[in-house]
């Protein structure tokens, strides 16, 4: 229900962090690390809270906008230690923003899908591996409030009390499977892994917008998520909240002639978007204005093979080596007890099968894997029969 130490007063001015900082710094063994955000209520994936655990040192919770994001000391002192993060390719980028990186990653979420626990929340893992429930309830809530409620803080202290040990429980039981190599290789590439490429038409992950399959209205959508996308970037609000998806379906869908069709719709009518009408049909007035070269496609452009669904009337030779080697890397992964995207990534495994090597000996196909970004482990565990299934005749 509460750390074991209570919570520790929020570190917000230089003096605090230096005495934190230090503090970590003359403490032993990994330093747990967490942070919380502001997801779904501003546009940003900032850091609002960062929280950390070391043995000898206790929990220290630091607010890095009070402290304008410097935190020198902390980078400092954390700079060559172990951080033990759950789901670390969530927290890493915003704590890059802030400086911090770590030399050293072990991920306990990944650790468990490795080690085969077919639930790997945080509060799963520890209650199945250490025999605790931990307090939940605050982790969508709005980070950026300030002052932070106590209970909100009680829960973000929580996060890393046993994180530690709960570290040294997956170490123990990926090194009795076997797979404690596998997991090293697993968390470097986590922690050394680039940002993620932004979308080339991110408009088109717009809720609903399945509904929508003429060009004209496709444009319609695109103007006012971009519309909406530099409102949100501004206010640094979740785009959601300042627009739903709804209303960007329905007003593309419907398209409303003036400020008076446009304000009769629903969402349109709230006083929020009246006093952005003109901001919302000046969008809509674009796209209508566009001319046909300029429409988006009605589906978007993909840099690799098409969906596997329509692989059977597009090349039948690629869907049955696809089938193959689906069937083989399923094996793999239950004798491995394994997930198998864990075994190696779906998009892989299709672009290999969709475009296969020139050199379909075991080598060759090792060699294409580790092009494609698969760690030692996954090749040597499935290049042999990956080759296999690529030699997989043509249906006749």
């Amino acid at each position: 229900m509460e750390p074991a130490d209570g919570v520790p007063p929020v570190v917000a001015d230089a003096p605090s962090l230096r005495r934190a900082a230090d503090a970590l710094a003359g403490a032993a063994g990994p330093v747990a690390v967490d942070t919380e955000r502001a997801s779904g209520y501003r546009y940003s994936q900032r850091a609002y809270l960062v929280q950390l655990r070391r043995a000898g040192a206790g929990t220290v919770l630091v607010d890095p906008i009070a402290l304008g994001g410097r935190l020198d000391p902390l980078v400092e002192a954390l700079d060559g230690t172990e951080w033990v993060l759950h789901a670390a390719s969530q927290d890493l980028p915003c704590l890059a923003e802030l400086g911090l990186r770590p030399s050293t990653l072990f991920d306990t979420e990944l650790a468990g899908r490795l080690a085969g626990f077919e639930r790997v929340a945080l509060g799963t893992l520890v209650e199945r591996l250490l025999g605790y429930r931990l307090e939940k309830g605050h982790g969508a809530a709005d980070w950026s409030r300030r002052p932070l409620p106590a209970d909100w803080l009680n829960y973000a202290a929580l996060d890393v009390e046993l994180l530690v040990e709960l570290r040294d429980v997956l170490e123990q039981e990926l090194k009795r499977q076997g797979k404690l190599e596998w997991a090293l290789e697993e968390f470097e590439a986590a922690r050394t892994a680039p940002l993620p490429r932004p979308r080339a038409e991110p408009w088109r992950r717009t809720s609903g917008i399945h509904r929508i399959r003429n060009p004209r209205q496709l444009a319609a959508v695109r103007a006012l998520w971009e519309a909406r996308d530099a409102l949100a970037r501004e206010r640094d609000i979740a785009p959601g909240r300042v627009l739903p998806d709804s209303a960007l379906v329905e007003a593309s869908v419907r398209g409303p002639a003036d400020e008076a069709a446009l304000l009769a719709l629903p969402v349109f009518r709230g006083r929020a978007q009246r006093r952005l009408v003109s901001v919302w049909l000046g969008a809509l007035q674009k796209a209508a204005a566009l001319p046909r070269a300029e429409l988006p496609e009605p589906s978007q452009q993909h840099d690799g093979p098409p969906p596997a669904n329509r692989w059977s009337d597009k090349d039948p030779a690629a869907a049955a080596r696809l089938a193959a080697a689906r069937t083989a890397l399923n094996a793999i992964a239950e004798a491995n007890t394994l997930p198998v995207e864990n075994l190696l990534l779906p998009d892989l495994v299709r672009r290999t099968c969709w475009q296969p090597p020139a050199d379909l000996s075991p080598a060759g196909v090792a060699s294409t894997l580790r092009e494609g970004g698969a760690r030692s482990w996954q090749v040597d565990l499935t290049a042999t029969a990956l080759a296999e299934a690529l030699a997989t005749p043509p249906p006749a």
